[in-house]
């Protein structure tokens, strides 16, 4: 014992000690001088989802507004700021595969899991098989919107759009092919897919807050007892209509101001 009390009173382990210990602080003392934040605060929502004005979302006429009631499944799912609304389109046929929609959004901040759900993973864990994915650039027509709002909307969005079968259950089994589309908004910027949003969220050092939201949709029509699904073609034409109305709610009503937000956390008090 007395001879281990010597060895570190000695004049090189309290050296190497010292040094370390002097390090240490710079380190952090550095990060701090940086403004680098490696633990994130949350960023609230201007409003929740559930509070959207319905009347914005015109010609959809919200038809449902379901919620998860199964705690499970909610803790599972991982944030309590979601929407899950089921939308028809009127000005389309009765029987277009874009007559309706179901629309699913999540918002995630604070810390955030790096991105686990995506329909990628989630439509096979139902049951369907997934054939392939794709991005789709959807144009956006930017004609109505306020300037503020218009600067904040690329002319063009890159969605990501999964391809799935869909075996149908009945006394003749089917399969169906069906597309559900989806796209981030990570720290005021537009991602594709779940690698881009985590590269956003992972060079997120001089901001005190990190959030992203992912808003997911799939197109389905009734034709009697049958449901109809749209092509390719068919899922541009109706994502443009979608996300022409739905991108400046969410931007203007919902979704956090990333620029003013952290012009506020860097000016000095």
């Amino acid at each position: 014992m007395r001879s281990a009390s010597r060895s570190i009173l000695t004049p090189s382990f309290l050296l190497c000690s010292g040094i370390l210990a002097i390090a240490a602080v710079s380190k952090e003392f550095s990060i701090y001088q940086m403004g680098v934040y490696f633990s994130k605060s949350p960023l609230p929502l201007k409003a929740s989802f559930e509070k959207m004005d319905e009347a914005k979302l015109a010609p959809y006429i919200v038809q449902k507004k379901n919620r998860i009631t199964n705690r499970d499944v909610l803790d599972s799912l991982g944030t309590e700021e979601y929407l899950q609304w089921e939308l028809e389109d009127p000005e389309v046929p009765k029987d277009s595969p874009l007559r309706f929609c179901s629309l699913f959004i999540t918002y995630y901040t604070g810390n955030p899991d790096m991105v686990p759900h995506v329909p990628d993973e989630c439509y096979v864990g139902g049951g369907n098989r997934k054939l392939g994915g794709e991005i789709l650039q959807i144009p956006i027509d930017k004609n109505s919107m306020p300037e503020n709002i218009r600067r904040l909307i690329p002319d063009t969005i890159g969605i990501q759009s999964v391809l799935f079968s869909q075996k149908s259950q009945g006394l003749v089994p089917t399969e169906k092919e069906l597309r559900v589309q989806y796209f981030f908004k990570t720290n005021g910027k537009y991602a594709s897919s779940r690698t881009e949003t985590r590269a956003i969220l992972g060079s997120n050092f001089f901001s005190p807050y990190s959030y992203f939201c992912k808003v997911e949709w799939k197109f389905y029509g009734i034709d009697f007892s049958d449901v109809l699904y749209p092509d390719k073609e068919q899922v541009v034409e109706g994502s443009r209509k979608l996300l022409s109305i739905l991108l400046p709610i969410l931007e203007a009503d919902h979704w956090p101001d990333w620029e003013k937000t952290n012009q506020k956390s860097t000016s000095p008090s």
